[in-house]
């Protein structure tokens, strides 16, 4: 049986690598690498890709491990968020301005729509240079993930199946960009929503839980869907309020991640936003419900965390590796395995196209060709997902920080300075330069000023600096939120008081004539 396992496992890889075979000859230019050429992609595609960049080894193997055993099912409030907040009202808000206007700035990535938007050539500098470190770790949270769970599963250390996970998906990243990564994304999606639902099936029928029995247990033990109780903790730090602080993180901070913004940018039409809706949605509404509640149900298999090692992040790969049948362990650990690769092959490529196209195409050599500058973009792919297994490595080796919390840091940072001037950006013309300057720098400062304060303040003062550091990104969630609110209400107040950009500017942006617009 754990040759069959192995099989379908080497079967998903080898059929990861014909992809990267069959498109290697389909990104020949920047736009055919990073946009998936000029076409454009149709609904499902566009869903799928945005659904399984959403959706990584960490929602699998650290969130609901983590937050299912702190608030048992009450989590999977935090996947319902993801789907009505993180797809549908994102889609319904954010696809069609941002294609539009994308189209008429000819914008490749966030830091090209920031200069184009708000004509800064620092601004571009600097968010390219913001969102290529805070990526990487991110990057690192799914390795480690990826890591624990065969590790745990199958036996094997984790540093092998980085290396093998890095190798695969540098391979059809660099041979065909996008349009390989939408390819691979869309057999990746289909995987993950059917082994979601298997393992639903078999944790609920499990010894364990019996169906009702055990949620109804849960309920009894303040830990069904509503909370009750309190952990003794103050306000901020209590579970009803850390609920709500990740329901607001990972729900509103993907409507500023360059990855899952980039989405936008390839869909093709208003047929295909539609699509892109309403699919996007469903998928995020059965991964993200799927995930949340196997992970509520970890008390029911380990009422004592010393079962699993003492750590949350080990919770979920027991539980698969207890309860699931051999022969059924490979299409979950492919599941994983997809939910990795598809993320990690959209962070690279967000992270390589802003070095690339923000960095070294618009300071360092102006007069690049296009035929160099892709090159140097899959090169840097590469180069991203190497940095990235080294770090995640080192996390490992040292236990440094948990999974949730490395992508809290990420997803909360890059929000925290870009959801103002970008949401506000593609929705209102009224925008400012300054009003965009002082939420990218303002995020960053307040975030460093939150994580140590916070830190101390749990800590009770009484701590080193490296200690409250470490207890401040422990409470990454909280200070994402606070920086998102921060982000979108200065953008705001400020762009009241500030000059406003050239009317000229403004009107390149909103109204100027492109062909096939999207009403």
């Amino acid at each position: 049986m754990i040759f069959i396992d192995l099989t379908v496992i080497i079967l998903y890889l080898i059929g990861m690598v014909a992809i990267a075979v069959y498109t290697r000859n389909k990104a020949k230019t920047v736009k055919d690498y990073l946009l998936a050429g000029s076409k454009g992609l149709n609904g499902w595609m566009s869903a799928f890709a945005y659904g399984t960049t959403y959706f990584s080894a960490v929602i699998f193997i650290g969130y609901a491990g983590k937050f299912g055993y702190g608030f048992g099912l009450a989590s999977v409030w935090i996947g319902i968020g993801n789907a009505f907040i993180g797809a549908l009202l994102a889609w319904k808000v954010l696809a069609r301005r941002t294609k539009n206007m994308t189209v008429r700035l000819d914008a490749k990535t966030m830091p090209d729509f920031f200069f184009k938007r708000y004509g800064s050539e620092k601004m571009k500098l600097t968010s390219a240079v913001v969102i290529f470190i805070f990526l990487i770790p991110y990057a690192a949270s799914v390795y480690n993930g990826l890591g624990n769970l065969f590790s745990i599963v199958f036996g094997v250390d984790g540093w092998i199946v980085m290396l093998v996970l890095a190798v695969v998906t540098a391979g059809y990243l660099f041979f065909g960009g996008y349009i390989a990564t939408s390819l691979t994304d869309f057999v990746q999606g289909i995987i993950m929503f059917v082994g979601v639902i298997v393992m639903l099936f078999f944790f609920l029928a499990a010894p364990q839980v019996n169906w009702g029995e055990g949620l109804k247990a849960l309920s009894e033990h303040e830990m069904g869907l509503f909370i009750g109780g309190t952990s003794g903790a103050r306000f901020l730090y209590d579970r009803p309020m850390s609920l709500i602080f990740l329901i607001l993180l990972t729900s509103f901070g993907v409507w500023a991640l360059p990855q899952t913004i980039h989405k936008y940018y390839t869909v093709r039409d208003k047929k295909a936003i539609s699509q892109g809706t309403i699919v996007s949605t469903i998928f995020a509404l059965v991964i993200g419900f799927g995930a949340y509640f196997i992970g509520g149900l970890a008390t029911r298999f380990y009422p004592n965390l010393a079962d699993v090692g003492g750590n949350t992040d080990n919770l979920i790969p027991y539980m698969i590796k207890d309860t699931l049948p051999n022969g059924l362990l490979g299409l979950i650990a492919v599941l994983v395995l997809a939910a990795s690769m598809s993320t990690l092959a959209s962070v690279s490529l967000a992270s390589s196209s802003v070095v690339t196209i923000d960095i070294y195409k618009a300071v360092v050599n102006k007069e690049a060709s296009d035929k160099n500058v892709t090159m140097l973009m899959r090169i840097l792919a590469l180069v991203f997902v190497a940095i990235s297994t080294v770090i995640a490595y080192l996390n490992t080796k040292f236990n440094l920080t948990g999974i949730a919390y490395m992508m809290g840091l990420s997803w909360g940072t890059l929000a925290g300075c870009f959801i103002g001037p970008y949401v506000l950006g593609v929705v209102w013309k009224k925008t400012t330069k300054t009003a965009a300057w002082v939420s990218i720098i303002g995020s960053l400062v307040l975030t460093a000023v939150l994580i140590v304060i916070v830190g101390y303040d749990k800590l009770q003062w009484n701590a080193s600096f490296g200690k409250a550091v470490q207890a401040g990104v422990g409470s990454s969630p909280m200070i994402g939120v606070i920086c998102m609110a921060y982000s979108m209400l200065s953008t705001f107040v400020v762009s009241l008081f500030t000059k406003p950009l050239p009317e000229e500017m403004v009107k390149e942006a909103f109204e100027k004539p492109i062909e096939n617009e999207i009403q």
